[in-house]
């Protein structure tokens, strides 16, 4: 889709269906953290956690109708965030891969026109209308997200939902990089139950 010309159009639903966030089917964005034995050492099927770059903040949040549809989606480039339902109910997450590029900074003039710069300083490029897909995650399991992914949601039926996030401190003040299909592609999604 051209996006110079979708921003003058009306927007466009995109129906998803939804994938089961199992390990394999959620790969490419991070990894589902399920319950292992008490005294179990830590592996690969632990949360592979990078909170370098700040004080972590573990944290509940309560989120209030956040029904089945989404038009912008974030990533964080500092941090592999966690969301996981209190009680494991059903929830959806929209995703698309990461998208962060490395460049030097004597290559900051060079960088391709596809390349843009975020207002938090690192640079990626932008997420495509055909790369956004959504899971839907229920039972005694979490998400974490590669450094990166986009994402939108958590999105649920329920009226109110609350959820473990685990983040950076400032996450949400210093390192939040939001597309908005609806402003740049004329695109809005909607999950199909």
């Amino acid at each position: 889709m051209d996006i110079s010309s979708a921003k003058n159009s009306p927007t466009t639903q995109v129906k998803l269906k939804p994938v089961e966030a199992t390990p394999e089917t959620f790969e490419d964005y991070g990894q589902i953290i399920e319950s292992s034995k008490d005294g179990e050492e830590f592996g690969p099927r632990d949360a592979q956690l990078d909170l370098s770059k700040g004080v972590p903040r573990f944290y509940i949040m309560r989120l209030t109708e956040r029904k089945l549809k989404f038009s912008t989606i974030t990533h964080h480039a500092s941090v592999t965030q966690c969301l996981g339902a209190i009680g494991g109910g059903v929830w959806f997450l929209g995703v698309a891969r990461p998208s962060i590029v490395e460049v030097d900074a004597s290559e900051h003039g060079r960088v391709k026109h596809h390349v843009v710069k975020s207002h938090c300083g690192h640079f990626y490029v932008l997420p495509e209308v055909n790369d956004v897909q959504v899971f839907k995650v229920e039972g005694p399991k979490f998400l974490k997200l590669h450094r990166g992914t986009w994402h939108a949601g958590p999105l649920f039926l329920d009226e109110t939902m609350d959820f473990y996030n685990l983040e950076l401190s400032n996450t949400n003040e210093v390192d939040h990089t939001v597309h908005d299909f609806k402003k740049e592609n004329g695109v809005a999604f909607v999950i199909e139950k």
